[in-house]
């Protein structure tokens, strides 16, 4: 959509305003229908906000076509074709073929979706002037002297790149992901290519329990999850995947960050933080489940769903290497708080009972092992410029989400298949 021209600036320095939506754009002979057809890699995003379609059916129903120059406003084509009185939003996935009718309504109905789902988020994207570090900070040109993101030079404890290359954003999940295969972080965090295969019922499993501990601990006034009902049905979960997600939550309550905390304490569940590391040119993202103050410290706290116990032949930075990065987050102050009075928690749920681990980022046998751990997985992701195919050796590529584009991991399915070592 081409924006509407004004005459002169407003009160927001702004003389001409911009909607467009991406997609595939196809429209009726006689102009009274138009479609967008909204691509994803695999299979088609079905589940995509209300919202979000609305925006762009309100785009199709109001906007005209027009050029869209790269780096300057967009100019209406002469003589554009009449508006339309239907409007379709559908999804397609690029990967299997498959399609969904995201929306499909009257420009009426549209306008009566905008007005009520859309209208006041958009202005206040407009009116907004706060900053919010994130991923999006690499593309930037003022990181370097922004006081709104932190700043821990040397975080990742890897080298500056030899030759100028694009400024990266990176977690511990890329890490781990890298740390797997090269190939593979490439292919499914860089070029989000998925083949789209069904996640097994852990997976499904905790990424259940985490969204009802987050709509918990996120409600205000906030309430310790003992006091809250256990769940009768969680998304993703049928009948029988059901008892031991709800025997984790009832273990967690035993463990729950609010309980006896002060209502004058800060909760954030999900907190994202993002950190800006000069020495290599990389924005660092932690994405936190929980973090909390207490008496004058922040606390981090990480919660994992295990089906079993697990041992300690090796550290827990070592085993859990995002609580390696929330150490050395702690430890750089970069969050606020005493470091003296912070920590980091590990909560571990099972269908049969918990366990709540605490770390001390000021304790030196502790800090030296979590930038040994980060550095010993950052070193090599910031000097790779080629991402090859090199699984690590106990790595099971039959598992990996881009085996499909992969010829090293075809040919390790194959050996294993045949009985052959590699």
């Amino acid at each position: 959509m081409s924006g509407r021209k004004l005459k002169a600036f407003d009160a927001r320095g702004v003389d001409q305003y911009e909607r467009t939506a991406w997609g595939r754009r196809y429209a009726s002979g006689d102009g009274a229908v138009r479609e967008l057809w909204i691509p994803s890699p695999q299979q088609v995003k079905a589940d995509r906000r209300l919202f979000e379609v609305v925006a762009a059916a309100h785009v199709l129903a109001t906007g005209v076509p027009a050029r869209t120059p790269y780096l300057t406003r967009s100019d209406p084509l002469p003589e554009p074709p009449p508006q339309p009185s239907r409007v379709r939003v559908l999804g397609v996935g690029l990967g299997d073929g498959s399609t969904a009718v995201l929306g499909d309504w009257d420009v009426e109905e549209v306008q009566r979706l905008f007005d009520t789902h859309v209208r006041d988020r958009m202005t206040k994207v407009t009116d907004g002037r706060g900053r919010r570090p994130g991923s999006d900070c690499v593309r930037c040109e003022a990181l370097a002297g922004c006081q709104d993101i932190p700043h821990a030079a040397g975080l990742l404890g890897a080298p500056g790149p030899a030759r100028p290359r694009k400024r990266r954003s990176v977690s511990v999940s890329d890490l781990r992901a890298y740390r797997e295969c090269p190939a593979r972080y490439h292919l499914t965090r860089v070029l989000n290519l998925r083949d789209g295969r069904t996640e097994n019922e852990a997976i499904r499993r905790g990424r259940a329990v985490d969204t009802w501990l987050n709509a918990c601990h996120g409600a205000r006034p906030a309430v310790p999850c003992r006091e809250i009902p256990l769940p009768d049905t969680l998304p993703g979960l049928d009948e029988a995947e059901l008892p031991a997600a709800r025997a984790m939550i009832r273990a967690h309550r035993g463990l729950c960050p609010l309980d006896g905390l002060p209502a004058t304490e800060r909760v954030e569940p999900q907190r994202r933080i993002a950190v800006y590391d000069a020495q290599a040119d990389v924005v660092v993202i932690a994405a936190c489940d929980v973090v909390y103050t207490d008496d004058g410290g922040v606390v981090i706290r990480e919660t994992k769903t295990a089906a079993h116990r697990f041992g300690e032949r090796r550290s827990l930075v070592e085993t859990f290497p995002q609580l390696a990065l929330a150490v050395l987050l702690s430890a750089s102050g970069v969050l606020g708080g005493d470091p003296r009075r912070s920590r980091v928690e590990l909560e571990v749920l099972r269908p049969d009972g918990a366990r709540l681990e605490e770390l001390d980022p000021c304790d030196g046998l502790t800090l030296d092992r979590s930038r040994q751990v980060i550095t010993t997985l950052a070193t090599g992701w910031a000097a790779d410029e080629t991402y090859a195919a090199e699984p690590a050796p106990d790595f099971d590529c039959s598992g990996c989400e881009a085996a499909r584009w992969c010829s090293v991991g075809r040919s390790r399915r194959a050996a294993n298949a045949t009985g052959e070592t590699r």
